[in-house]
């Protein structure tokens, strides 16, 4: 589970002072002690019961324009400040029978959703009683990632973010299945960021097949590559198959052998570029070509009987 951090100060900092800290201090994400080590930093934000206030009041009262500028997330989210290495942000969490989630659904705040992070993030209950989890384990370097992979997922306990409780999420170890908090709480984040922090992979897991159910990790990229494919020429063409054999990262080459794969003329064409992919060194492509490949087969009589039905006419 997320690495508790028990020192519990009782006095309380600005916002400005805990991005003071961390500019000046020695901020390395990439290690783990030293993540933790701002632990205490954080409490003493969180133990301020009116800077989160007296942002959100200053946000409306300017039509909420930082957060319209400089918010990627969706309405549970406000983002507080961002610097190059990281950022620091509230997140909102709504009841199951609150009236946000009863017209919005659960979805913007993955509840019920197991899932890892390609991030770590120090987080801390600032307000209500906190959302709860179920806890995981996970060796990220014995999985390959690709869709049905059994993985050795460790239940370790459920518990919730409760006021004042700091933890630290461990990128690619920690898993949890949010839970709905009791009543609507609030939780402040200290997040690594990093420009490789997208071609690392976030799963989604099956914990009670212990397998992988998706990989969550979204860039701007993926959906280009379909554009080059159906309308770059042969240009195009070219840039996907350079990126589909070549790319360092897996996930853009399996990205790039899907685009290829959707400009082909037939099923059998279709098939024949995932064939490729399966004899590719890394074992995600190789393995997602073989599994599309097996899709593809067993819809084949589905695909083929319009055609049967046209040649009939």
């Amino acid at each position: 589970m997320p690495r508790l951090i028990a020192e519990a100060p009782a006095d309380a900092i600005e916002l400005q002072d805990l991005v003071a800290e961390l500019d000046a201090g020695r901020f390395d994400p990439k290690d783990e002690d030293a993540f933790a080590s701002w632990g205490p930093s954080l409490k003493r934000l969180a133990n301020n019961r009116n800077f989160l206030g007296d942002i959100i009041l200053a946000e409306l009262k300017q039509r909420c324009d930082s957060q319209v500028r400089g918010n990627q997330y969706g309405a549970p989210v406000i983002m507080l400040h961002r610097a190059d290495s990281y950022f620091i942000r509230a997140n909102l969490w709504p009841a199951e029978a609150d009236t946000l989630v009863r017209q919005s659904g659960i979805d913007p705040f993955f509840y019920h959703v197991p899932h890892d992070h390609n991030f770590s993030f120090l987080t801390v209950g600032y307000l209500g009683p906190g959302y709860w989890s179920d806890y995981y384990e996970y060796d990220y370097g014995q999985v390959t990632g690709y869709l049905g992979e059994e993985v050795d997922l460790q239940f370790i306990e459920r518990s919730r973010l409760e006021l004042g409780k700091v933890m630290l999420y461990r990128a690619h170890k920690d898993v949890h299945l949010q839970l709905p908090a009791d009543a609507m709480s609030v939780s402040i984040n200290i997040v690594e960021t990093s420009p490789c922090t997208a071609f690392r992979d976030q799963y989604r897991f099956d914990v009670s097949n212990r397998t992988v159910a998706g990989i969550m990790t979204r860039t701007s990229l993926e959906p280009l590559l379909l554009l080059a494919a159906h309308h770059g020429g042969g240009n195009g063409t070219d840039l996907l198959e350079d990126f589909a054999a070549r790319h360092p990262s897996d996930r853009v080459r399996w990205a790039a052998l899907k685009a290829l794969a959707g400009t082909a003329d037939g099923l059998d064409d279709r098939i024949a570029v995932f064939e490729r992919g399966t004899t590719d060194e890394s074992r995600l492509v190789a393995e997602m070509a073989r599994v599309t490949m097996d899709k593809l087969e067993q819809s084949r009589a589905w695909v083929e009987t319009p055609r049967v039905l046209e040649a009939a006419a």
